[in-house]
């Protein structure tokens, strides 16, 4: 097994454009990755140069001690997923996991060995004598999959691999693969622009925009303590709301002044914020911290704020509602027993002990 380190990695295709911009990612042996962001970040690209299929600019990439910036593809001891499933049509799915260990030429029974394991561990070993052609999406999947394990790589790479499953197969299909990771003890390096596929199977996220690293941590450290604004909203759904705002001093509190609406600073929260008083900033507070006063949770430091309801979003288990104070508009998710009506009046609160404050101008957050 082995390690994977970016070391101020830089990928440009020609003089312009910097796809991946000084990457320094160290990935531990056996840990599950995911590198998200929106399209056009740089994690696929940041993946293409790990397995050879990219030139490095600038920077070393290392698998284990091994330095692969020269190493061909074929001798780096990894195995990519793509998105496409890429199967020979008119190959059974036995030959289709066995193809790369024939062109080593390795012994058949060995070949026999690796196929039949892998089968077993993704539950196919119904479908060896089957073409492609008669197997669902979910199956060809796993049939992409079981080629990669048959190679017994030191790294896995995974692109996208569920981007073209239903919902219901999505979800099913993201729990087989934490479970295969668990399996294998291998390292896993998982692309993906889903945020809640990255939530839900990394050991730790890497958050990319505009081919720089963003952020790099554990999903729920992600969550409760993002660095920045781009991280804030890009993880979460439905995303975090944003207010343009000031932090004003009133009746020996501190307050976020957003002109439609104030809400008073925790005292513990309050130190940090000292030096903001009467700068602008971000007040960012995500739908799930606001309530329906009536079915608030306890514990919370609640602060009231009136709305008006634009979009009622019944979701079962609890409901998604479009609201607006005055010219501010936000998102909020509460209590499924809530009886919201398009255009009513509502008052809401706001759970501050989960506020968040960036600077307006670097958008880094404020501690």
């Amino acid at each position: 097994m082995a390690s994977v380190t970016y070391d101020h990695v830089t990928k440009k295709f020609g003089e312009d454009v910097i796809a991946v911009n000084d990457l320094d990612i160290h990935v531990n042996d056996k840990e599950f990755l995911v590198l998200v962001g929106p399209s056009g970040c740089g994690k696929t690209t940041a993946l293409r140069l790990l397995a050879g299929l990219e030139d490095v600019t600038e920077g070393v990439i290392s698998i284990g001690d091994k330095v692969v910036n020269d190493i061909p593809p074929k001798d780096r001891d990894i195995a990519m997923v793509f998105q496409s499933y890429a199967l020979y049509p008119h190959m059974s799915v036995f030959d289709n996991m066995a193809f790369g260990l024939k062109l080593r030429k390795m012994d058949k029974a060995e070949i026999q060995r690796r196929v039949s394991e892998a089968a077993e561990i993704l539950g196919i070993e119904v479908l060896l004598d089957r073409k492609p052609r008669q197997l669902s999406g979910g199956q060809r999947q796993r049939v992409a999959v079981g080629r990669a394990i048959v190679r017994e790589p030191n790294v896995f790479l995974l692109d996208e691999p569920l981007s073209n499953l239903d919902a219901k197969l999505r979800v099913q299909t993201r729990a087989e693969i934490s479970k295969l990771h668990q399996d294998l003890k291998t390292t896993f390096i998982y692309v993906t622009h889903d945020q809640v596929e990255a939530m839900t199977m990394a050991d730790r996220i890497a958050v990319m925009n505009a081919g720089k690293l963003q952020q790099i941590d554990s999903p729920q450290n992600l969550y409760n303590s993002p660095n920045n604004k781009f991280v804030a909203g890009f993880i979460g759904s439905p995303a975090m709301n944003f207010f343009e705002a000031h932090v004003r001093k009133s009746n020996g509190s501190l307050v976020v002044d957003a002109e439609t609406f104030n809400v008073e600073i925790p005292k513990e929260k309050s130190k940090a914020y000292q030096k903001h008083v009467d700068t602008a900033v971000i007040f960012g507070i995500r739908p799930e911290d606001i309530h329906n006063p009536e079915f608030a949770p306890p514990g919370i430091n609640p602060q009231p704020v009136e709305a008006k309801v634009d979009v009622v979003e019944l979701m079962g288990n609890e409901i998604v509602a479009h609201l607006n104070s005055g010219s501010k508009s936000y998102v909020a998710r509460v209590d499924p027993r809530s009886e919201y009506k398009v255009s009513a009046y509502v008052q809401t609160v706001f759970d501050v002990g989960n506020m968040h404050i960036f600077n307006k101008e670097t958008e880094e957050v404020v501690r």
